[in-house]
């Protein structure tokens, strides 16, 4: 197989890399040795944010470019993306009160702002997200930021990838890569042994905690970008709280943690800064993160939140740029794309947050383009993604502002499913609501009920359109269900899809 760009890793930077060529009419191969964002890119905290707290280290421009994607993202997948206001409540270890408004005001104005409205102080006494707070928080602030589905964002890159004629490999490994004249040679190993040959101009390490690793194997003569591994933990509990406002707490050592609103019926509550060593793919919260994230929410919430409310967690590695010894959680979220022409190029990508990932693949195919002379320029700043095309392919601030309108007509309009369920459906499909329902006019039509709100019609939709392989691929990143079924449930999953064709 032949091709213009390799792109190594299916996360979010990866996907967004692919996307990017593929439309600028390059040829492009994505390989991910496991499923679509399978690590990092579903263990965020899933948001979309400025980075308010970035503002303490003084990364301006880390922020400003963060605070436009924002708005960016926001236009292109609002099915996927949507605004949510953030609370934090004033502490006496914190700043005075003046100081941080002013920091909210500069979060505020760093960036054009269209669709989010402004920051403010509030009295929490009188304000719904006051209630589940102690009564020594009397004062705090509220500003915007959004919440996304953070593995149906990369998946929704990859179909826009492969609908403009990229090949999405998944659970096939880079095991080999070297240059051969002007050209790479690499060799890719899929879940069943088969090995496939692949000669790309140009190779895209983007293999996220093991950049640094591929890196040293593909050049082994060069000196790799110091990056360090630090593991984000998230814990899951029952929700908290019945108002729409997530939460934003300082612990006294400086790091932040937030409280989010989660599928309905939980509260996420996240992350931890922890050096990590060791296989990326094996990371898990320790009992101390669990307790730190219980503690520090303790402190705020006027009913304690105890280990045994945990009814889920997760865990990511972040390859994070290294600062020598500086603290995990101040190292930098930015990132560093480093490109080497000592022969065939390739492009290694270190560090980066989600909220960046269009910028980034952006920025890579821009320092690539005067090598491999693609046929269109950048064109991704303007673009909805797959589902998101209510006013066409252009995005816009009236899908963002309509969206609640467009749930509404289409409970309407499939009115032979519950509403709740048709909801789940516009946000996770948007537009393509269409296509997961095609030929669909009853219950009947849509097979099976698997398991409590997964039918056959969505089940299968996920093995032929979004290669989702197992049950783990379906109840946890292509949806959330995971969080509502049982460990039966999952059993029953898996016996269905082992009795389907291959995809």
């Amino acid at each position: 197989m032949q091709c213009d760009l390799l792109v190594v890793g299916g996360g979010i930077n990866g996907s967004g890399i692919a996307r990017d060529a593929a439309g600028r009419g390059l040829s492009v191969v994505l390989c991910e040795q496991d499923d679509l964002a399978s690590h990092t890119s579903s263990a965020s905290t899933k948001l979309i944010h400025g980075g308010l707290r970035y503002l303490e280290h003084r990364e301006f421009g880390l922020v400003r470019k963060a605070l436009h994607e924002r708005e960016v993202l926001l236009r292109a997948a609002p099915h996927l993306i949507r605004p949510l206001r953030f609370v934090l409540p004033h502490d006496s270890h914190q700043r005075p009160a003046w100081l941080i408004r002013a920091g909210l005001w500069l979060y505020d104005h760093l960036a054009r702002r269209e669709l989010l409205p402004g920051s403010g102080r509030i009295a929490l006494r009188r304000h719904p997200a006051g209630q589940p707070l102690k009564a020594e928080f009397a004062t705090g602030f509220v500003y915007s930021d959004g919440w996304v589905d953070d593995a149906r964002l990369v998946v929704a890159n990859a179909i826009d990838a492969a609908e403009q004629g990229a090949t999405i490999l998944t659970r096939t490994r880079c095991t080999d890569a070297m240059r051969q004249g002007a050209a790479w040679q690499a060799t890719l190993v899929r879940a069943d042994g088969a090995d496939l040959t692949v000669q790309a101009r140009c190779l895209v390490n983007a293999a996220g905690p093991w950049a640094a690793q591929f890196h040293q194997a593909a050049l082994p003569a060069l000196r790799q970008q110091a990056v360090r591994l630090v593991k984000g933990s998230h814990i899951v509990v029952r929700k908290l709280f019945d108002h729409p406002y997530a939460y934003i707490f300082q612990h006294p050592d400086g790091r932040i943690v937030f409280a989010i609103p989660y599928e309905s019926d939980f509260t996420l509550i996240g992350t931890t800064d922890v050096d990590f060593r060791g296989n990326p793919a094996s990371v898990s919260i320790t009992a101390d993160e669990i307790a730190y994230l219980c503690e520090l929410c303790s402190h705020y919430f006027a009913q304690p939140v105890t280990p045994d409310d945990v009814v889920q967690t997760f865990s990511g590695v972040r390859p994070l740029l290294d600062e020598g010894l500086a603290a995990a959680s101040t190292l930098t979220r930015d990132y560093l794309l480093e490109l080497d022409t000592g022969g065939a190029p390739m492009l290694s990508v270190f560090g980066g947050k989600i909220t960046t990932y269009r910028k980034l693949a952006e920025e890579a195919l821009d320092r690539l383009a005067p090598l491999l002379q693609p046929a269109r320029g950048s064109w991704t700043e303007n673009a909805s993604l797959p589902g998101a095309d209510f006013h066409g392919r252009r995005s816009s601030n009236a899908a963002v502002t309509g969206f609640d309108d467009f749930v509404r007509r289409q409970q309407a309009h499939y009115g032979w499913l519950p509403p709740p369920l048709v909801a789940r459906y516009a946000h996770a499909y948007g537009t393509r609501i269409r296509q997961l329902l095609a030929g669909c006019d009853d219950l009947a039509d849509m097979g099976q009920e698997i398991l409590p709100g997964l039918f056959e019609a969505e089940a299968r939709h996920w093995m032929t359109r979004e290669w989702a392989l197992t049950a783990e691929d379906m109840l946890w990143r292509r949806s959330k269900l995971g969080l509502h079924v049982s460990a039966d449930g999952v059993a029953t999953l898996a016996a269905w899809i082992a009795r389907q064709p291959p995809p």
